[in-house]
């Protein structure tokens, strides 16, 4: 399969696009900044009226590099709404508003990619991660975790395992569905 934008969102962002998952993050490397928005603003189109969004989180224009966010608003919102997940934003620094919308946690989101020197592991939360395993990852530096497959989980092994293969059926479908047209 061609390694272009679609591609690598299909490859790396299917359980979102399933539904199974609130948001997926990808990597796209391009020297083509407007085609680049010109994709972002045609996948929004397409797959808004699903619920789906697409941004660009960080971009660097000397490497190239973007990260790619894709998100379930309505399922995001779910998580961001949780009580324990709030709390542990706000531990993180993060300003919460009372409306419970994604955006301005997004914005901030952002911003800490952007602007800090240390990745920000909280964006577990945003990737609707379990929060134990979020906080067990930056609690044990990424060590320690009890199974390891599309995060590294810090619960139940056999549970993580299960949505991993989920994930990854999910994945081998949307596949061969974008393959087909």
């Amino acid at each position: 399969m061609e390694r272009n934008f679609e591609t690598v969102m299909i490859e790396q962002c299917s359980p979102v696009l399933a539904g199974l998952k609130a948001a997926g993050l990808f990597r796209y490397e391009t020297s083509d900044c407007k085609d680049l928005a010109e994709r972002v603003r045609g996948w929004n189109a397409r797959l808004g009226e699903k619920g789906l969004r697409v941004r660009v989180l960080k971009g660097c224009v000397r490497s190239h590099w973007y990260l790619v966010y894709v998100y379930r608003e309505s399922r995001l919102r779910e998580v961001l709404a949780d009580a324990n997940v709030r709390a542990f934003l706000a531990q993180e620094g993060y300003t919460l508003s009372e409306d419970g919308g994604c955006e301005p946690l997004l914005r901030q989101m952002a911003r800490r990619l952007c602007c800090e020197a240390e990745f920000p592991h909280e964006i577990g939360v945003f990737l609707g991660y379990p929060l134990p395993d979020v906080v067990g990852f930056i609690e044990n530096q990424g060590r320690n975790f009890t199974c390891c497959g599309c995060w590294k989980a810090y619960g139940d092994p056999t549970a993580a395992q299960r949505r991993f293969e989920e994930y990854r059926q999910s994945t081998v479908r949307c596949k061969e569905r974008f393959l087909r047209g």
